[in-house]
């Protein structure tokens, strides 16, 4: 991952969703299936060798994780979610844009409801192949 852009949909603020260096990985592959995870840069570190409930709650809140198939439609990859990090998210789909120059996708316009504060976002994510 390159960058994670948020941008609110009520305000026209724009974020970094994970902070300004995300780590994300997003691999596709040839039978249909996908996997997604990012954590942001900036994640705390637990101070033992088991993280405290308050250093749960900050762990979860700095990463977001989720696995399913995949189908393309019409410019758009939709991911058909059958795990995720948060269960609130339940199994669905996420419609994503995107576009592919050389070693760079971008998933940008892709709607959404930001995990964390519940806000109704646009992202724009780039990805560069490895």
């Amino acid at each position: 991952m390159v960058s994670w852009k948020r941008k609110m949909v009520s305000s026209g603020a724009v974020s970094d969703a994970m902070g300004p260096d995300p780590v994300g990985f997003l691999s596709y592959q040839p039978d249909g299936r996908m996997m997604a995870l990012v954590v942001s840069s900036e994640r705390p570190r637990a101070n033992g060798k088991m993280p405290t409930d308050s250093e749960k709650v900050a762990l979860f809140d700095s990463m977001l994780a989720y696995a399913g198939s995949y189908t393309f439609d019409n410019g758009r990859v939709i991911h058909h979610v059958d795990a995720s990090w948060n269960p609130a998210w339940g199994v669905s789909d996420l419609i994503r844009p995107f576009s592919i120059d050389g070693k760079r996708l971008v998933i940008s316009g892709a709607p959404g409801v930001d995990p964390t504060t519940g806000d109704e976002v646009i992202y724009e994510l780039e990805f560069r192949k490895i």
